[in-house]
């Protein structure tokens, strides 16, 4: 058990991993520099999470197996800066190179492991427990180390090659290049850049991607991060991806890994509280001690005042690289942690008065209600038998088009069990159904609200954004994930007359949920402004 980067947590491994390889790493991966330099390194508690993890063997692993032995398929490690990605890669890549990785068996007990019988002349040897997963080297492991420059790779590649420089792998190692290092067996370490990807396409048995936060389309790394991939399914490999906290409007090898559903991707990513807030001196030391809890070699008060001084040019730089929150470099419209901040869930009965708020798409974004209630409670509701939240992704059907059926039954279902007082809805896509909605609840009930109207649209968004940052209000909402996420994805465009609308970071981001509860806090709005919230009506919902 090891301490978790939260104080008050704990990792807890409960799950078979091979432990031979952070004991390898210990033995034959020394203190690369500093005052400590060729002393015996002791991984950090994150570090030794993130290994022992990235090596979880599936209970019903079978000897042959290489990768589909394995729990996750590949990993994602996002740290601040100056916490040890750098030496930690390094390590992971020499244990790749000549270290006991590839699943061989279980244990039945008294099996030992030894460095001489694999071209290791330090003596060290490993005894297995009973019915502990056992590891043997790759027989030609080829690594490649890849970064989106030299400078970059070199953060990974000059602690390596001062691994092996200083410890016992200076025998099975003994020449390490500027570029390339050959490994028994006819193996290779090579390195990759944006510059030089000549070895790209081939079959690897390891990538380490370096600082995918900045891997893009515009520098075509997202290429190389997928064809890495195929050489590595190829060969039954896996990858590691390393990285600071990503600029969400650039659409990153990073974040497009974050926000995969895929369940056999390992993700480590400690964040402080949301409701922390960086600008806040204080609350920034916080946040420091949260994110770099675990790796003890780093000094606060030198982080701090790197930190402030980028502060005072590039805020979003600075939180990200040193508060590890994912934050965008361009204008947000509104403020992640502001909104977070108003997250209070509560139930809300049958029969309550609400509001709601459409916003439809066929193929690419999501389709999207969203409620508030009169007295300020903005939600999501939930639908159907299985209570699903009322938000469609296209990519969740195998025609890739949104159920509009189930949408149009959910709809009805919400206008039978809430007083539902007015609906705006944007019909761009959905005019039909819009249509029908007027003909089934009536025209004082459902507006048609275009959010392509510039002046509209703009007061709308400015009143939602003013009610959640002003300090005396009232109004809270559910605290949704995926809502949240699109509000933090949500731009604003300049128009003329001081005016803006709304727009993604990205086209690989969806703002939907967020234009969806404009228009249900405008509808609240213009309800109480109406008078009509003093007017109930009755209406019968049946399960």
């Amino acid at each position: 058990m090891a301490k978790a980067p939260n104080p008050a947590a704990e990792f807890v491994v409960d799950f078979p991993t091979l432990w031979i390889v952070p004991d390898w790493i210990e033995r034959h991966c020394p203190v690369p520099d500093g005052f400590r330099a060729g002393e015996t390194m002791e991984l950090y508690p994150w570090q030794l999470w993130c290994t022992v993890n990235h090596y979880r063997v599936k209970p019903e692993a079978k000897p042959g197996q290489l990768a589909t032995a394995f729990a996750y398929r590949r990993s994602q490690v996002v740290a601040p800066q100056k916490t040890g990605k750098g030496p930690w890669s390094a390590t992971l890549i020499l244990a790749e190179a000549v270290g006991p990785v590839v699943f061989a068996d279980w244990a039945g007990g008294g099996e030992v492991y030894r460095c001489a019988a694999h071209g290791c002349g330090c003596g060290w040897w490993y005894e297995y427990r009973p019915g502990e997963p056992m590891g043997r080297p790759w027989p030609t492991p080829l690594i490649q180390l890849t970064a989106t420059s030299e400078d970059q790779t070199d953060n990974v590649y000059r602690p390596l090659r001062s691994m092996i420089r200083q410890g016992p792998l200076a025998e099975v190692l003994p020449k390490a290049g500027e570029e390339f290092i050959r490994l028994p067996g006819g193996g290779r370490i090579d390195v990759v850049t944006s510059s030089a990807t000549s070895r790209l396409g081939q079959p690897i048995t390891m990538a380490l991607q370096d600082e995918t936060g900045i891997w893009t389309p515009t520098n075509k790394m997202t290429k190389t991060a997928d064809t890495q991939r195929r050489g590595l399914a190829g060969m039954g490999g896996r990858a590691i991806e390393t990285t600071n906290s990503w600029d969400p409007s650039e659409d990153s090898v990073a974040q497009r890994t974050a926000q995969s559903r895929r369940p056999d991707i390992f993700r480590y990513h400690p964040q402080a509280p949301k409701g922390l807030s960086y600008t806040d001196k204080r609350q920034r030391r916080r946040i420091h001690r949260y994110v770099y809890a675990g790796s003890s070699h780093v000094d606060l008060d030198g982080i701090e005042a790197e930190a402030a001084e980028l502060l005072e040019r590039d805020p979003a730089q600075a939180e990200r690289f040193f508060g590890n929150r994912v934050v965008s470099g361009t204008a947000s419209w509104l403020d992640g942690a502001a909104w977070e901040k108003r997250a209070a869930p509560r139930a809300v009965r049958p029969h309550s008065r609400v509001v709601l708020g459409f916003d439809g798409s066929d193929i690419d974004d999501h389709t999207a209600i969203r409620a508030e209630t009169l007295d300020g409670y903005q939600f999501t509701p939930v639908y159907g038998p299985d209570r699903k939240p009322t938000v469609w992704n296209p990519a969740d059907y195998p025609d890739g088009q949104v159920p509009r059926l189930e949408v149009a039954a959910a709809m009805d279902e919400l206008m039978r069990r809430f007083d539902v007082v007015r609906l705006y809805a944007d019909p761009p896509y959905w005019e039909s159904e819009v249509d029908a909605w007027v003909d089934a609840y009536g025209d004082r009930r459902v507006i048609r609200w275009q959010t392509r109207r510039v002046v509209q649209m703009h007061a709308a968004a400015e009143r939602l954004r003013t009610d959640v940052l002003k300090k005396d209000t009232t109004w809270s909402h559910d605290g949704c994930p995926l809502t949240a996420d699109h509000v933090a994805n949500t731009r604003t465009a300049a128009r003329p007359g001081d005016r803006y609308v709304l727009r993604k970071a990205s086209d690989a981001q969806k703002i939907d949920a967020a234009v969806t509860s404009v228009l249900a806090h405008e509808a609240a709005g213009d309800v109480i402004a109406a008078g009509a919230a003093r007017k109930r009506r009755t209406y019968v919902y049946t399960a």
